[in-house]
């Protein structure tokens, strides 16, 4: 398996006052943050009564999921979890033509990062066969935008029998507790619809797949409803940090995209984690070169995806780190691009704004598809005939090759993270280092990197104003 690379040298500048001696001297601190996450958090974890309060919440159980999925699947395969994630998606494939995911922040925002990176662009444009026999997917119950949930359900059908496998939907919901309003709202509305497409209430119980805790509303309306398939949000696994859970897995699953692989990839990044030294472990030289550009100022971080199929993956990194070291008066901003289409609106900026960036480019080592050439053309109206034998992964590179040159001779601190390439095995160490990355920076911050105390401040605050009880 082909590991994921990162250079952070463009970010040891004159300019900005780092050097590399600067990240040699934050190795103790930094080895501290690994033993902490892999030996205290670990073992506190495992003993939930005595967990003491400045480690709580304490949602470790994401880091060493993905072996425990890997292994049970190995050892009772169709027993297994994942055995059962595998057989679900199977069946919804083979009667629906749409999934509807219902869900809001880290419920739906990986399996969504998920379908725009291993899927083809424009996948719910192209026919049944093209998408060999997977269904379309859609995710709502992320607001409560009258207009698009209007448009959802018209095109879902709404109020239409359902006659042939073009016109059959299912949905997938996704609520710990089942009290979020934006989804529980979405569900009653949707189920609406559906009972209508489907004409009885068996279908019902065979198209509604939850994925809840052992507890709450939407646990007793599936209940009620009498699913046939039920999954739950693992216990100690945090909503941001549930993508190799049933949350992200199940609807990956659906859409055809190898989960054993996705795991095997966080699997191995994990290994990575435990293993390297730090000179040579991407997550803590991550981690460390964060903090010191942190430091001296750099207060946004900016992920410069370099394919647009990677815009969701830097929307779900967006969640991840503003929710989880969004504290204590601390934390940095993050900030997606997708360049080079954003390099028109925001480079000007970047190259000479204010000091505050730490600017990484996500960049993919090798495309899927064939090169697209330039092409010739006689008339060469367009000047592009000194270009023609030119192909699009060419000029990708030698755009990012001069972005990166213009920000150094700006003094803009800059680091590369390769993707070997879009692929399940790739797209699980990325995810699974982010993660990573994450925790082992609250730590090294003294902030606690779970929970989001700050986000119930508006549920609250909406549900008095609703004059909801």
């Amino acid at each position: 398996m082909d590991m994921l690379g990162y250079n952070p040298k463009g970010c040891f500048l004159d300019s900005t006052g780092l050097h590399e001696e600067d990240f040699t001297n934050l190795h103790s601190p930094l080895e501290a943050a690994r033993r902490e996450m892999l030996e205290v958090d670990a073992h506190i974890w495992s003993h939930p009564p005595d967990i003491p309060i400045d480690k709580q919440p304490l949602d470790a159980g994401f880091l060493e999921l993905p072996e425990r999925l890997l292994t049970s699947y190995r050892d009772q395969r169709s027993d297994s979890e994942l055995g059962t994630i595998l057989s679900t998606a199977s069946r919804l494939r083979e009667s629906v033509d749409r999934v509807v995911v219902l869900g809001i922040g880290g419920s739906y925002m990986g399996a969504r990062a998920l379908m725009e990176a291993c899927c083809e662009p424009y996948f719910n444009e192209l026919s049944r066969a093209d998408r060999g026999g997977r269904p379309r997917m859609y995710f709502e119950g992320n607001n409560v935008d009258n207009d698009a949930t209007t448009g959802l359900l018209k095109l879902v059908g709404t109020g239409k029998l359902a006659s042939n496998i073009d016109d059959r939907w299912a949905l997938v919901v996704i609520s710990k507790s089942g009290g979020t309003l934006e989804t529980a709202v979405a569900f009653r509305q949707f189920l609406d619809a559906l009972k209508s497409s489907c004409g009885n209430a068996s279908a019902i119980a065979e198209l509604v797949v939850p994925i809840t805790g052992r507890d709450g509303s939407l646990f007793d309306l599936a209940t009620k409803l009498g699913c046939n398939s039920m999954f739950q949000v693992p216990t100690g696994v945090g909503g941001r940090f549930s993508i190799f859970s049933p949350v992200g897995l199940l609807p990956a699953a659906i859409l055809g995209i190898d989960i054993v692989k996705l795991l095997e990839g966080a699997a191995a990044m994990n290994d990575h984690f435990r293993n390297a030294p730090i000179d040579e472990n991407i997550v803590l030289q991550y981690v460390g070169v964060s903090h010191l550009t942190e430091i001296k100022g750099a207060t946004i971080r900016v992920l410069n995806v370099w394919s647009k199929a990677l815009e969701a993956t830097g929307l779900w990194y967006d969640q991840l780190l503003a929710e989880s070291l969004g504290k204590q008066l601390r934390g940095a901003t993050p900030l997606t691009t997708v360049n080079t289409r954003d390099l028109h609106s925001r480079a000007q900026q970047h190259q000479e704004g204010r000091f505050d960036k730490l600017h990484t480019n996500l960049i993919v080592d090798q495309w899927r598809t064939d090169s697209l050439r330039v092409g010739h053309q006689d008339d060469d109206l367009d000047r592009l005939n000194d270009l023609a034998d030119k192909t699009l992964p060419e000029i990708m590179t030698a755009a990012i090759e001069g972005t990166n040159q213009a920000y150094k001779s700006a003094g803009r601190p800059t680091a590369d993270l390769h993707l070997p390439q879009i692929d399940e095995s790739s797209l699980g160490q990325l995810f699974q280092m982010l993660m990573l990355a994450t925790v082992a920076e609250g730590r090294l911050l003294g902030i606690n990197p779970y929970g989001q105390p700050g986000v119930e401040a508006y549920k609250t605050n909406m549900n008095r104003i609703l004059d909801r009880k």
